[in-house]
């Protein structure tokens, strides 16, 4: 059997990033035509926490779109998980947020790392993915970023 070189093909490889720019424009075409957005609605967020040395205490980075506020990553160094920071960046990145307009945020997180720190942030469980390594799940979260309007006299 011959092989021509106008015959499909499938390649397997590891990381690809030509690859992975095709497919995000290709999904994001789809998307905006089934969202009504636009490139324009879309952005990306982090928040950066640094002691006086300039080194890394905590980040968080994320993105938002069309109102909704997503979080992708958000890290504190070991020695500063009890300072509060992880919370400070979370409330800085919701500020940010709601800034640019979202009035909703989502979030995931391994079992074995922090969903109790987002449900103490109002954060709800939305579902869950089984077969995390370590017989962990993937928690999933969402949380209204509207803030409560105290009642006018």
């Amino acid at each position: 059997m011959t092989h021509h070189h106008d015959d499909p093909a499938i390649e397997v490889g590891h990381g690809d990033a030509a690859l992975a720019k095709l497919l995000e424009e290709g999904l994001d075409a789809i998307n905006f035509a089934a969202t009504h957005t636009t490139p324009e609605d879309q952005g990306e967020l982090s928040v950066r926490a640094v002691d006086a040395n300039g080194g890394l205490i905590g980040g968080l980075t994320g993105w938002t779109w069309s109102g909704l506020f997503g979080i992708d990553m958000l890290w504190v160094r070991e020695d500063s998980r009890k300072d509060g920071w992880g919370s400070r960046l979370l409330r800085a990145a919701e500020d940010e947020a709601r800034r640019r307009g979202c009035d909703r945020a989502n979030v995931s997180s391994f079992t074995f790392q922090a969903p109790d720190f987002y449900r103490r942030h109002g954060y709800v469980e939305t579902g869950r993915v089984l077969g995390i390594p370590g017989d962990a799940e993937d928690v999933h979260f969402h949380k209204s970023l509207v803030q409560d309007v105290p009642d006018t006299p």
